[in-house]
């Protein structure tokens, strides 16, 4: 379920009507996040019993409190100026027709922050407008990069100064993105001090920097946590060779490494590394510079440091897998016949084996290269069927598993596959909740404990009024389960959904979905 329902404030002080249903949403975000009165109270810098009489609607509450309280949740609790946007949908009817997959979000952000590494000149080709883009280019510029988009919107020139002004950080652009963490990587080979605000982004429960720290600790990076900051200082570096092994195999984890080892003399081997497609996409953009890299799409990887860095390079982003299996989902949950093209097939196989195994009917093109001339593509054609449920449980491992961004749309089809699905979200603390909101459109879903859903099939399906959850993935899930719904369902504040794709729903509009925005 979600938290994030709008109390429009016009003063400092609320009517007991209003202050009961504040108290109401503090104390429902407060247990979502797994905190208590005390814990809340001491992120605030209050006493308990305060908060315990803001739960019950007992005190006036002001806006800066309101502002503090939804900051310490990270749960926004009051809407103040213009309203949010809201999508209606008119469900239960059949898409059509052919769409291309985007380039990838993931693959965009990592590449916008190597290319600090670079002193010449990096033109990146075929970039997603996203919101999680845009806060990295307003990063870059606050510290001085230059960051020019093309007449047509879809190419990014990025030029970096000699020296950087990492003190005009855009602290609110930085903190509004989990991305900014992966600055940590490139700036240790550039800089002896500097400090980055603590990265945000989506609701997804308690996710730690270690693993990131641990990594980059051989690389003399050394980080304290203060007053929202990372205040970091990096040792003198030895030119020898090094070796790293990650405590997790995580995507962001793997990309830190990579960059901190670009511009490291000597040679970098990396074990235990994520070979998932944005990582990949890194390897091949570095590679472009003149850094070599062996074991590209492996667990272990040795990289060539190359110290002083100074190419004009064009490359294009690769295309995005998360992106491939929304569009495929919207076909395959409303029994149509469409055409999902420029499909990263590497980084699907896993989930048409799983789909398959639950009766999809597909068909697969002959591949084709991506524009990078790297990453092999195909078109992938969904067909109306017969679902049933999986033998054994759907969960996600590191790449070559089943996407961790992609779980969540196996518990939408699973609803409309005959039988009981176990869904098992075994990576994020606070994800699978939010897809109990499926239940709202008449789907049998079950929340067994924190990572495990129980889903059975089939849905019959029907329209509902939602609030969007506060995490990508599982509103882009919603999203998609309306349009299987008969009749008319609303989804408000949809604004989540701009930060990971691009025109979603013009795109599913010119495959036939009915959909219209609006707003109160």
């Amino acid at each position: 379920m979600s938290y994030r329902h709008r109390v429009t404030t016009t003063s400092t002080t609320e009517t007991t009507e209003h202050l009961t249903r504040v108290g109401g949403l503090v104390r429902s975000a407060r247990q979502h996040q797994g905190l208590t009165q005390a814990q809340l109270a001491e992120r605030l810098g209050t006493s308990q019993s305060a908060v315990h009489r803001i739960e019950q609607g007992a005190q006036n509450i002001s806006l800066d409190m309101l502002t503090r309280i939804s900051a310490a949740l990270d749960s926004e609790l009051v809407t103040i100026g213009p309203r949010h946007s809201h999508l209606r949908v008119h469900g239960g009817h059949q898409l059509s027709g052919r769409i291309d997959v985007n380039s990838s979000k993931n693959g965009a952000v990592a590449l916008l922050c190597a290319s600090l590494l670079n002193r010449g000149t990096t033109r990146l080709r075929h970039v997603a407008r996203i919101v999680e883009v845009d806060r990295i280019v307003e990063v870059l510029r606050s510290i001085g990069v230059r960051a020019t988009w093309s007449p047509d919107g879809h190419d990014l020139e990025i030029q970096v100064p000699d020296r950087l002004d990492l003190a005009s950080i855009d602290v609110d652009a930085a903190r509004r993105t989990r991305s900014i963490i992966m600055f940590l990587g490139p700036l240790l080979g550039l800089e002896r001090e500097f400090a980055l605000p603590y990265a945000g982004g989506c609701d997804l429960g308690t996710r730690t920097a270690e693993p990131h720290l641990i990594a980059l600790r051989p690389f003399e990076l050394d980080v304290t946590t203060t007053g929202g900051f990372y205040q970091a200082t990096v040792g003198a570096a030895q030119a020898r060779d090094l070796s790293v092994v990650l405590t997790e195999r995580g995507d962001t984890v793997t990309e830190n490494t990579i960059m901190a080892a670009a511009r490291r003399q000597g040679v970098t081997t990396i074990r235990n590394a994520s070979s998932n497609y944005m990582v990949q996409d890194l390897c091949f953009y570095l590679e472009r510079l003149g850094v070599t890299i062996d074991g590209i799409g492996t667990t272990t990887l040795r990289v060539h440091g190359v110290p002083d860095i100074d190419t004009d390079v064009e490359y294009t982003v690769s295309e995005d897998p998360v992106e491939a299996m929304s569009l495929l989902t919207a076909g395959i949950v409303t029994g149509s016949e469409i055409t999902v093209g420029r499909v990263p097939i590497e980084f699907m196989e896993i989930e048409l084996a799983t789909l398959a195994e639950m009766n999809l009917r597909f068909t697969v093109s002959d591949e084709y290269l991506a524009d990078n001339g790297r990453t092999r593509l195909a078109d992938v054609t969904v067909h109306p069927s017969e679902l049933r449920a999986p033998a054994d449980k759907i969960h996600p491992m590191p790449f070559p598993g089943l996407n961790i961004d992609n779980l969540p749309f196996f518990a939408v089809i699973a609803a409309c596959a005959q039988g009981h699905t176990l869904i098992h979200d075994w990576v994020y603390d606070g994800r699978a909740i939010h897809l109990t909101d499926l239940t709202r459109l008449g789907a049998d879903v079950r929340l067994l404990d924190p990572h495990r859903l129980d889903v059975q099939g089939p849905t019959r399906w029907s329209g509902a009024e939602v609030s969007c959850p506060p995490a990508l993935r599982p509103a882009v899930v919603i999203l998609l389960a309306m349009l299987a719904a008969k009749g008319t369902s609303v989804l408000r504040d949809v604004d989540i959904i701009a930060r990971g794709y691009e025109q979603l729903q013009e795109r599913l509009v010119s495959l036939g979905a009915q959909i219209e925005t609006f707003r109160d």
